[in-house]
């Protein structure tokens, strides 16, 4: 019979040869990395991912970006359970934005040294391919120096659903008029139970799969995501990374495909999922490092680990630097959907930069594909909302 030592003796050789593995890039099953995240110390994770991380991004170097997300209309059918961004498409306060905000508010980007819009928004009924095509043609033809990384599966299908489109059809489509990149919006938790019972009116995970699949396929950068630390197990947590992984894996080789993972928690603050099912989140400072450091165990054909600096603020965020994460994001100067759920943390290109070099790094600022970007003459920003 096996005694209390053996066991736990098993347990650390069985973790050591598994951390042995994954310094050799080899890709851990859902099973392996489950063992590593139940039975292995954050510190140790921590340094095995950061180890991977100085393979893949050799330096000493933290990048960040300057962009601003914009939401195109906040109607949405998808009745999401942790989203208080959303209005039902009948609601007084729904609006579509109009081009001269998007001037206004891409002027105001460009003077605080953006290059990019993160442009999203609901599954509005009546906005299908005609009316993005257009939108994205007239911001390219009066702003052409500003990338757009827009939309995300979940829309893509809507869009598709509404108009009778394949994902080829509305993703070329896109691409042609203008479209920079697509974000891994909507993933959550790709596990059909879970999407089932917090986002009922978006596509399946094989469908947010396949949209990816082929965005790669054609030449669109993209990136990927997962919410976490709701109704998932944490079975379902690593199957998501695995089929990430494995999408990847597919991608031509003269394509980036998923340039980037990025993994928070979910926040509660409001949400019907609090309100009505009494989820919180209890992800804890340590399970977040545990996280990201298993992400870039979990994804060494995936470059760029970025940390959520909006959710777990500023503190959580430095250290997950020294464990498996690359990039600090965008200082978002201006963020309206995961702050409406409570969300509160907020960064200008001055302290998101003093932030970084106190974690130990180098800043170093970056454009849509991770290249060095020259720092720009700008306008600090004032944080005022």
């Amino acid at each position: 019979m096996c005694n209390f030592g053996d066991t736990k003796l098993s347990k650390f050789m069985h973790s050591k040869q598994l951390l042995e593995r994954a310094l050799k890039k080899e890709f851990l099953s859902a099973e392996e990395g489950q063992f590593l995240f139940k039975n292995t110390p954050t510190a140790e994770l921590m340094f095995v991912a950061n180890e991977l991380r100085k393979m893949k991004i050799p330096g000493n170097v933290v990048t960040w970006q300057i962009d601003r997300n914009v939401n195109t209309t906040n109607a949405c059918t998808a009745n999401c359970k942790f989203c208080n961004f959303f209005r039902h498409p009948k609601h007084e306060d729904v609006y579509i934005t109009d081009i001269e905000t998007y001037k206004l508010k891409i002027n105001e980007t460009i003077n605080y040294g953006g290059d990019q819009l993160l442009l999203q928004g609901g599954h509005h009924p009546s906005l299908g391919l005609d009316y993005y095509v257009k939108l994205f043609r007239e911001l390219k033809e009066l702003y052409p120096q500003i990338k757009l990384h827009a939309l995300g599966p979940p829309e893509v299908a809507h869009i598709c659903k509404i108009g009778g489109h394949t994902h080829l059809e509305a993703l070329t489509a896109l691409r042609n008029a203008g479209m920079d990149s697509m974000p891994g919006a909507g993933a959550e938790i790709l596990s059909d139970r879970v999407r089932r019972l917090i986002s009922k009116g978006k596509c399946s995970g094989q469908e947010w799969l396949d949209i990816m699949k082929v965005a790669h396929q054609i030449g669109l950068t993209t990136s990927a995501t997962m919410m976490f630390g709701h109704i998932e197990t944490i079975e379902e947590r690593f199957d998501h990374l695995v089929r990430i992984r494995e999408v990847q894996s597919q991608k031509p080789n003269k394509e980036n495909g998923f340039l980037a993972f990025i993994a928070w928690p979910f926040m509660d603050d409001g949400t019907l999922l609090q309100r009505v099912k009494g989820i919180n989140n209890n992800v804890s400072p340590d399970e977040y490092l545990k996280m990201i450091a298993i992400s870039r165990i979990m994804l060494p054909n995936i470059k760029n680990i970025q940390t959520s600096w909006l959710t777990v603020g500023a503190n959580t965020a430095q250290l997950t630097l020294h464990g498996g994460a690359n990039d600090m994001g965008s200082i978002m100067i201006e963020e309206n959907v995961v702050s409406a759920a409570g969300a509160p943390h907020r960064f200008t290109a001055d302290s998101i930069q003093r932030c970084i070099a106190e974690a130990g790094f180098t800043p170093k600022l970056r454009d849509q594909l991770y290249e060095e970007r020259k720092m720009p003459e700008m306008v600090e920003q004032v944080i005022n909302y």
